[in-house]
């Protein structure tokens, strides 16, 4: 794929959770207790969370990110037969606190540097996606944090990636949109956003609406197609 610069790029308007932050964190921080079932815990905890904000945007019954993600959990759960006493409450109070990948305070520190605006536009609720920035020690480093919550329904809803441009004050091409998850990069570029999808899984192409303009393994590269 092209590697060459974006043009036009006025903010960089970043997915939270697989992008920003590791959704993997949460059961690996407890794998001395849950043992060899962490892995397959995080990933069908997190397949089972899409999952459902798809269906219940489908079925127009919302449910705010943070039930979603505890409806998702208690599946996983009780798929796997993994009974430990208190171990659900303290996985969804780490959900709170994800680990940011490696390179995500210097990105954000150099696209702020050169003038770029920053946003995350996340499914998460206001109160998660603040407990997620508070707890990376990244406050202050975003212009807003954005929650469909606002929209009322999931990415990849048109509504959701409105409130990027509503609340920056800009065109759908002059924001570049980053995300880790490939349905939700082909959703923000059949919308209209430039797209950067960064495929940390190695990923096969979708077979959606749009596609991304550049696709990079980590955010380390992003700065550099935004003029950064």
């Amino acid at each position: 794929m092209d590697d060459a610069p974006l043009t036009g790029v006025k903010a960089c308007v970043f997915d939270a959770y697989g992008t920003l932050f590791d959704t993997a964190s949460a059961a690996r921080r407890l794998a001395g207790e849950i043992g060899d079932e962490a892995g397959p815990l995080a990933a069908l905890w997190r397949e089972k969370q899409l999952a459902y904000t798809w269906l219940r945007a489908v079925q127009d019954r919302h449910a705010d990110f943070w039930q979603v993600t505890g409806d998702a959990l208690d599946f996983a759960l009780e798929t796997l037969g993994i009974e430990r006493p208190g171990l659900r409450e303290r996985l969804m109070e780490l959900y709170l606190t994800l680990e940011p990948y490696p390179e995500v305070p210097e990105v954000l520190r150099r696209l702020r540097a050169a003038g770029l605006k920053t946003a995350i536009l996340s499914n998460g609720t206001p109160r998660m996606i603040e407990a997620l920035v508070a707890g990376a020690g990244l406050q202050g480093q975003f212009d807003a944090l954005l929650s469909v919550e606002q929209a009322g329904v999931y990415k990849p809803h048109a509504r959701v990636y409105q409130l990027a441009l509503d609340s920056l004050g800009l065109p759908a091409r002059a924001i570049s949109f980053q995300s880790s998850n490939g349905w939700d990069a082909y959703g923000a570029s059949a919308f209209g956003m430039q797209v950067v999808w960064c495929n940390r899984g190695g990923q096969q192409p979708e077979r959606l609406p749009g596609a991304p303009d550049r696709v990079v393994a980590i955010l380390a590269a992003l700065p550099a197609l935004v003029g950064a």
